[in-house]
């Protein structure tokens, strides 16, 4: 039984929250769904690249920290399935909590939470979910907190993602000469660095 589309306490499937993701769009001519899936291209790249030492093929800003530690990354990212489906549906929740403003432009407020409330309706995998509803904090990390997400399980595959976040958003907002991609970049380069420092002490 779907739910009347509010992302109420009634079951949705998987069906219907990708239906709705691919009728709602991000920005214009890009839609929710699309938006995951050039995440997940980008970080099929980076995948490719650590463990089959394929070229780069799209353009990148690569962090000198992703090859000083390629094998420790390697070693800790989870299971290639669970950040692919994560990838894909980390904003899930988007059509359900979509506002816009007087201007016309797209608002999400609190998707990151709203995205875990929704994949926990269709009853998707949990570990999925936890890395749905802490999709954000990699791009929202205080030097703080950094000890505390570093001791997480899901801390580098949060951290990849975040890097392919940026360099999909980058496509969509000039390339990675942009003044957008080089303020998130500087932010992911910086929390990365700090990090694998506290994982390994090498940076």
């Amino acid at each position: 039984m779907s739910n009347d589309g509010k992302g109420g306490g009634t079951m949705l499937t998987l069906n219907e929250v990708t239906q709705e993701m691919k009728n709602t769009e991000q920005m214009t001519g890009l839609s929710v769904f699309e938006h995951g899936v050039s995440v997940n291209n980008k970080f099929i790249e980076l995948y490719d690249y650590l463990y089959n030492g394929k070229e780069l093929v799209s353009d990148w800003k690569l962090p000198e920290w992703v090859e000083s530690n390629k094998e420790l990354i390697k070693d800790k990212l989870l299971l290639l399935d669970i950040i692919n489906e994560y990838q894909i549906y980390h904003d899930c929740g988007k059509p359900y909590c979509m506002e816009v403003d007087s201007d016309g432009r797209r608002h999400f407020p609190d998707h990151a939470n709203k995205s875990y409330e929704i994949w926990t309706q269709t009853g998707g995998n949990k570990q999925v979910g936890e890395l749905i509803r802490m999709d954000m904090d990699i791009h929202l990390l205080k030097d703080i907190g950094v000890l505390e997400f570093s001791a997480k399980t899901e801390s580098i595959t949060l951290l990849m993602t975040g890097l392919c976040e940026v360099h999909a958003n980058a496509d969509m907002f000039g390339g990675i000469e942009s003044t957008s991609f080089k303020i998130k970049m500087k932010q992911i380069n910086k929390r990365g660095k700090a990090i694998l420092k506290t994982l390994t002490n090498k940076i």
